[in-house]
């Protein structure tokens, strides 16, 4: 099975109830053919991905094939770079589409002689009236529209003026091809909408070939007829354009006839998917750029760190149906921490580091303990762990004055450090502001891990560490949630979204400390920092002797507290 396993054997919901319903009926020839039609116009996000999951998922479940489309239709907005994150995204998540890369500007001769069919059915003209007099004229959703003073141009004067408009003689704006349907139809998108616009602006693929570009509609319909796409399937927001698509196709008479199918959009609590909100976030500095871990986009999730198997799963959870729901970060991180549970190996790292002084350990003397790299698959083998008289500990796993229940070190107390000894707290060392610096222990070197003839004695704590003559400094980057509010981008007292930014959306800890055999992690793997979190080496900021870790989730659910505050 191919195409990320057949998108990991998804559920039958709606729409591939209707796919397996049309092959027992034996439509569409008994073929299936989807698309992914993304506009270059930013990265893709969370949304995007729910998307390509079910087109890619769907062809491959039933044997068919599945497009990835770029809709260039519009070159002011459209960059190269784009183009190329798009296909990277859509690779990373796993899916492939062979022969299938396509663009809209692949068919603009095609679509261009679409346009002179309908002119010369009297189906099309050309307009003179502005973008705002064209909403204007086209009344409200209680009120009909009115006929533009040039609907009635002959189909020879329509000719004439788009061949005109083709050539370049005319500024931008000052003409546009409407189709000619219905003023008083009570679906606005039927009443006469745009088919062509004027556009003195060169194409990435194009160059300076066209001066003219068909709107999205247009060229998405009849794209999706010259590849034969049979189902066209997009977010419910198209569903009022659905009978534009139709209208389209019954002018044009094209062999093959797509069908149209709407599904609910992914909206992901505390955060916001709009691709215009998200370039404003990067153009104003609150984030570094369209991979910022914190974005919900594919390249920021990556560089976070979620593999995209989980990415998928929570794609698949989720469902496809036609309800609008907020669906709560819980989920997506329950995924990715499942996923790495099994994959990521286990290492220790000490993040606000604190001084252990060990004071009946010999001074110079190291030794050389053994660790799991994972507690349930031994084909992960173990790793090295040097030990010596100073040690790193986590400051939180020290307490003066500890609550019942705090298990960890205390004035007087014991706790074992993972794979080494119990140790006991004789003294606590203070600077002159109160602060304590160091603490000053006693290690029973009975106790040993594996080993020692008191290794089973128990003790009630166990805290990580790492030694200090070997200790591998480390940045590790810390990230929570962009917003602070669940729906930013729609808050019912009309607050602008910025109001709602999270300013602790990142913490960076630039003196942590690591065990070494993090050295030679590559960017792009993952660990678990025990008791702490799975971590990624950065992909971009990461290299050997020089980690930089992003925290990708948390060992447990943190949003169950935050969702009852």
């Amino acid at each position: 099975m191919t195409d990320a396993a057949a998108a990991d054997a998804a559920p039958r919901d709606f729409i591939r109830q209707i796919v397996a319903e049309d092959l027992a009926a034996g439509k569409h020839g008994g073929r299936v053919v989807t698309r992914f039609p993304p506009e270059p116009n930013g990265y893709l996000h969370v949304g995007h991905a729910k998307s390509i999951c079910l087109n890619f998922g769907i062809a491959a479940e039933n044997g068919g094939l599945c497009y990835l489309r770029l809709d260039d239709t519009n070159p002011v907005k459209e960059d190269q770079q784009y183009v190329d994150a798009i296909v990277d995204a859509v690779h990373w998540l796993g899916f492939d589409w062979g022969p299938r890369l396509t663009h809209a500007s692949d068919y603009f001769r095609q679509i261009h002689d679409c346009a002179v069919r309908l002119i010369e059915a009297g189906k099309a003209y050309v307009d003179s009236l502005s973008a705002d007099e064209i909403r204007e004229y086209r009344g409200t959703l209680t009120t009909p529209g009115r006929d533009s003073p040039d609907r009635s141009r002959s189909v020879a004067e329509n000719l004439d003026l788009f061949a005109r408009m083709r050539r370049g003689e005319f500024a931008d704006g000052a003409y546009v091809l409407r189709a000619k349907i219905d003023m008083a139809s009570p679906n606005i998108n039927l009443r006469d909408p745009t088919l062509y616009r004027i556009r003195k602006a060169s194409h990435q693929r194009t160059g300076d070939a066209w001066c003219i570009y068909p709107m999205y509609d247009f060229a998405h319909t009849i794209s999706d007829a010259i590849e034969g796409i049979t189902h066209s399937i997009c977010t419910l927001e198209f569903e009022d354009h659905r009978p534009l698509y139709e209208w389209i196709l019954d002018q044009l008479d094209f062999p093959a006839r797509p069908r149209q199918y709407e599904f609910s959009r992914l909206n992901l609590a505390y955060t916001m998917t709009s691709k215009r909100r998200l370039a404003a976030l990067i153009d104003l500095g609150h984030v570094d750029g369209w991979d910022d871990p914190r974005l919900p986009t594919v390249s920021g999730m990556r560089r976070r760190g979620y593999p995209p198997e989980a990415l998928r799963d929570f794609c698949g959870r989720i469902g496809v149906t036609k309800k609008e729901h907020l669906i709560g970060m819980e989920l997506l991180e329950s995924c990715v921490r499942d996923d790495l549970n099994q994959r990521a190996p286990r290492a220790m790292a000490v993040l606000d580091p604190l001084k252990v002084v060990l004071v009946n350990y010999p001074a110079g003397q190291t030794e050389t303990l053994v660790a799991a790299n994972h507690p349930e698959r031994s084909e992960l083998g173990t790793r090295e762990l040097p030990f010596g008289r100073e040690l790193w500990i986590e400051r939180e796993d020290f307490m003066e004055d500890p609550p019942k229940k705090f298990f960890r070190l205390r004035p007087g107390g014991e706790v074992r450090l993972r794979a080494a000894y119990i140790i006991r707290c004789e003294e606590v060392v203070k600077d002159a502001a109160g602060n304590v610096v160091e603490l000053r222990c006693t290690c029973d070197a009975a106790t040993r891990s594996g080993t020692g003839p008191d290794a089973d004695r128990k003790v009630k704590g166990t805290i990580h560490w790492v030694a200090a003559h070997a200790a591998l400094a480390a940045e590790v980057r810390l990230y929570d949630r962009l917003f602070t509010v669940e729906r930013p981008d729609a808050d019912p007292s009309g607050r602008d979204a910025l109001e709602f930014l999270n300013p602790a959306s990142l913490e960076r800890r630039r003196d942590c400390r690591l065990e070494p055999s993090l050295a030679a992690l590559a960017p792009g793997a993952w660990v678990q920092f025990e008791r702490l979190g799975y971590f990624v080496a950065d992909r971009l900021d990461s290299a050997p002797g020089r980690p930089v870790f992003n925290r990708v989730v948390t060992l447990r659910d943190t949003w169950a507290k935050l969702n009852r505050s």
